[in-house]
């Protein structure tokens, strides 16, 4: 992968996607707007996509850090834009700038690092990690 290679990802915010709907209470309360964590997935989805043709047979990529600022609220229905942008290797590590856009211009940004790992070494991790 080459420097500075991009991806990007259009989505159009869907009632799931909003902030209401990480509501677990009824005393939780969250504006109807795009959620945070819907747009750190979205900024997560295009650096993966990007990072495909990298992947071995049995391989994935996974996240390991995202550092981002949310800069305005998106409505229901509306268009956005992530970008992940390749910016070289922290040894293991792939970095990546993201940001995402609407119509009404840059909605969040920052960083984020991913790893490839082996599919079945890290879902059996996993399961050795919870078991008692």
């Amino acid at each position: 992968m080459e420097l500075d290679s991009r991806e990007e990802l259009v989505y159009v915010v869907q009632s799931k996607d909003l902030a209401k709907e990480l509501s677990i209470d009824e005393q939780d309360d969250f504006p109807e707007v795009f959620a945070t964590s819907r747009m750190v997935a979205l900024m997560e989805l295009a650096a993966a996509r990007l990072m495909r043709p990298l992947l071995d047979e049995g391989e994935l990529s996974v996240g390991v850090n995202v550092t981002v600022n949310h800069l305005a609220a998106t409505p229901n229905n509306e268009e956005v834009k992530a970008i992940a942008i390749y910016k070289g290797m922290d040894r293991k590590l792939y970095k990546f700038e993201v940001e995402l856009h609407d119509n009404g211009g840059k909605v969040g940004s920052g960083t984020h690092t991913r790893a490839i790992v082996k599919t079945e070494r890290l879902v059996q991790g996993a399961l050795n990690r919870v078991k008692t």
